[in-house]
């Protein structure tokens, strides 16, 4: 007997549509996928362990917190904060109900990093954030310049513009520090403990205002603190800077979106000690340099940038980088070698800016 005459395990329709068994009858299986045209759309606020919490209804009477899971439809592809996707299911917002994630729409940026510099599979940490606010203390814990710069590489690859926010700036003049990435020409701002809160603080706001920030630093930098005087209400836990190791306490274990008071989001994530790069084209990070890029042209083919027939160094030596170019090219090899790997923080007692 043929398989077309054994009945409906394995049979094939006349439009070639698989028919597969099941004890209350049998319905056909296709490739197509539904379109969820009806799906609702929504704000990743926060993930944990596979529930995301969802904002529906943004800025409107109806703005709704809803919980989702991911649908299985959607395969590997993982959720994150900031992501906008579209939900299908319970979308009321009510106790106890879960809505179904079936589309991640395109991210406009992605924040990512590897595990570490051999590890060449990428994660994605914060999607579609218009600003990376790197924050470092000026001291207790001092600075650790090469963590700085491979968060700068991974903020240069993402699309996103970098900001260096300086810390605790009453203990040691913020110039020390400011000077080692002067030639960047980053924007930076810097805050300072005061009887009346944080001195500062309206630098901040100002720059962060209606727009999506993530904020990135190692623990025990104040990173919470700044969140707390941002967002009143925000709550996050803060910690202190162990004395004998000069490392902070892990203090905020979970990333979160909180809303900006007047407009925009801020993006608080646990404190970092790496920052994986293995992902990262260097020719991302020399489009941060446009000063430099034209030099690209005089480069041999397949020139890593760090070596000596480079068309960088003769492109300086011409004076057509300007008067900084030299401190320019000198700080792109830096970033360089923090992607190889070769820019790992060797620890609060190694290496220390302004000294």
């Amino acid at each position: 007997m043929s398989p077309r005459q054994r009945g409906p395990v394995g049979r094939f329709d006349e439009d070639d549509v698989r028919i597969r068994p099941n004890r209350r009858g049998s319905r056909p299986r296709t490739k197509d996928r539904p379109a969820h045209a009806d799906a609702v759309e929504a704000f990743v606020v926060a993930v944990d362990r596979g529930r995301s919490t969802c904002l529906v209804g943004e800025g409107t009477a109806q703005q709704r917190v809803v919980t989702a899971m991911r649908a299985r439809e959607l395969g590997r592809t993982g959720v994150v904060v900031g992501d906008r996707v579209g939900l299908v299911g319970d979308v009321s917002g009510t106790t106890d109900t879960l809505a179904r994630i079936v589309r991640i729409e395109e991210r406009r940026t992605k924040l990512r990093r590897s595990a570490d510099d051999t590890d060449p599979i990428e994660r994605v940490v914060v999607a579609n954030a218009d600003l990376l606010v790197v924050v470092t203390a000026v001291a207790d814990p001092e600075p650790r310049s090469r963590l700085v710069d491979r968060c700068l590489v991974a903020a240069y690859d993402a699309g996103m513009q970098p900001l260096l926010c300086l810390t605790k700036g009453d203990l040691r003049p913020a110039a020390e520090v400011l000077d080692t990435w002067a030639p960047l020409g980053l924007d930076a701002v810097v805050t300072s403990r005061g009887p009346e809160g944080l001195v500062g603080l309206e630098d901040v706001r100002a720059r962060l205002a209606g727009r999506t920030t993530v904020l990135v630093g190692h623990s025990g930098v104040g990173k919470s603190t700044l969140v707390n005087a941002l967002v009143p209400d925000a709550g996050r836990a803060t910690g202190h800077v162990n004395a004998v190791t000069g490392r902070g306490r892990h203090t905020s274990t979970s990333m979160a979106a909180l809303a900006l008071p007047g407009g925009g989001w801020v993006i608080d994530t646990p404190g970092v000690r790496s920052f994986g790069l293995a992902h990262v084209d260097p020719e991302a990070v020399l489009r941060a340099f446009p000063d430099l890029l034209p030099g690209e042209e005089g480069c041999p083919r397949g020139c890593t940038h760090d070596e000596p027939d480079c068309g960088l160094d003769a492109w300086v030596g011409s004076g057509r980088a300007g008067a900084a170019g030299v401190a320019r090219l000198e700080s792109f090899r830096r970033l360089l070698a923090a992607r190889r790997g070769a820019g790992e923080d060797p620890g609060p007692d190694e290496h220390r800016p302004g000294r």
